[in-house]
């Protein structure tokens, strides 16, 4: 006895029983589909059974055929049926091959009840379950079937049903269509629901940076006014109403603003980032892989502190998406800081599409549209033609910021 051969003997055994719990466990679990499909094999095998031994005809005429062709045709089916969901090009060729099988050996087409409400069921499922293209390839396969049949003499009624088989067929495409228009739906909802959550995201961000921005202003024309009146240079009514004011705008921009806060949140003091730090943002995307070349042109030391801190963060997210999405490539930043606007350009040579990501996780081009929308910018993003990925954005600078 070869114990190398009895191993592979049990693993094999081993393999087949896994795999039949696996099913059990499908069934068991309550998978509708499964069980319909089980429940749709069992019926039809059923009625060619009963059609193929039952000499009284209760499922319209006797299928004629020797025993074991009587015996081989509900299993057919049922085997077919069963194949529904899963490979429906599959199960039609099967019905159609029990069909002709039993027309080519007996020389005797049936008109039996059981084969027309099969044919009427793999038809529905054929157009449910495969796509149009596939399924009009399929009927247009079993059509030389259908010839060769009619040329016997008729059988299982095709004459009669072969319209209302076309209508079953097209009933499934219906319902495949409203199925797929209702899965688009819920996708487009849930995307719909992701994006209005990066949104609301993005402006918490962005409320807290502002928050901090707003806080350290009024900070220091409170410290002013209080250093003035303390001098006595200034009138101190005057200082003293400034100082007041002051004092009230920074307690409720913090109690109005600090709610946005997420609850877990630590509230520190580190100072935004801004333009200055993007070469040590462009340093560190270097150092994961990704050549960065970096153009800053212009007086980015006079830029207003809010829209400091959003041309970082768009740079920021926009390095990110060619990171993750761009495959293979290399970037180029250019800021442009004028006295009308900044503008901020990044670009990529990547094979990838960074919205891909974007829409499956993390929405930063929604949240980049987000920021610039509260300075009444613009924002362009979208493949370039040359291939790669660009992102141009345009900050107005209002007049009178700090």
């Amino acid at each position: 006895m070869n114990p190398g051969r009895l191993t592979a003997d049990a693993h094999g055994l081993a393999g087949r029983y896994v795999r039949c719990v696996q099913a059990v466990r499908r069934l068991v679990s309550g998978d509708p589909g499964v069980i319909t499909d089980a429940a749709i094999a069992i019926a039809g095998a059923g009625l060619v059974a009963v059609a193929a031994w039952n000499p009284a005809g209760l499922a319209g005429n006797a299928i004629a055929g020797p025993p074991w062709l009587r015996a081989l045709l509900p299993l057919v089916i049922g085997a077919a049926l069963a194949l529904r969901r899963r490979a429906p090009m599959l199960m039609w060729l099967g019905i159609w091959a029990a069909i002709a099988l039993q027309n080519l050996i007996t020389k005797h087409p049936t008109q039996s009840l059981a084969f027309i409400v099969v044919l009427f069921a793999g038809g529905y499922s054929l157009g449910a379950h495969a796509s149009v293209r596939r399924g009009a390839a399929a009927l247009a396969i079993t059509a030389p079937v259908v010839a060769l049949i009619s040329r016997l003499g008729g059988g299982v009624g095709l004459g009669l049903s072969g319209i209302p088989l076309l209508a079953f067929w097209l009933a499934g495409v219906l319902v495949r269509v409203r199925r797929q228009a209702a899965s688009l739906a819920a996708r487009n909802a849930a995307l719909q629901r992701q994006a209005e959550q990066a949104t609301a995201a993005e402006r918490t961000r962005i409320a807290r940076e502002l928050h901090d921005i707003v806080a350290h202003h009024l900070s220091v024309v409170v410290l002013q006014a209080a250093g003035a009146r303390a001098s006595g240079k200034a009138a101190e009514a005057a200082l003293e109403k400034i100082e007041h004011s002051g004092r009230q705008a920074l307690a409720e921009t913090r109690r109005l603003l600090g709610v946005l806060r997420e609850p877990a949140e630590e509230t520190g003091l580190t100072p935004q980032p801004g333009v200055g730090e993007l070469e040590v943002l462009a340093d560190s995307v270097r150092a994961a892989g990704l050549p960065v070349d970096l153009v800053i042109s212009g007086a980015p030391a006079a830029l207003p502190a809010a829209v400091d801190v959003s041309v970082y963060r768009i740079v920021q997210e926009a390095l990110t998406n060619v990171l993750k999405h761009a495959g293979p490539a290399r970037a180029d930043v250019t800021i442009g800081c004028a006295d009308e606007a900044v503008t901020i350009e990044i670009t990529d040579n990547g094979a990838g599409d960074p919205r891909d990501g974007d829409q499956a996780s993390g929405h930063g081009l929604a949240g980049m549209r987000e920021r610039v929308a509260i300075f009444g910018g613009e924002l362009r993003a979208g493949p370039r033609p040359g291939g790669g990925f660009a992102v141009r954005a345009r900050l107005p600078l209002a007049d009178g910021l700090p």
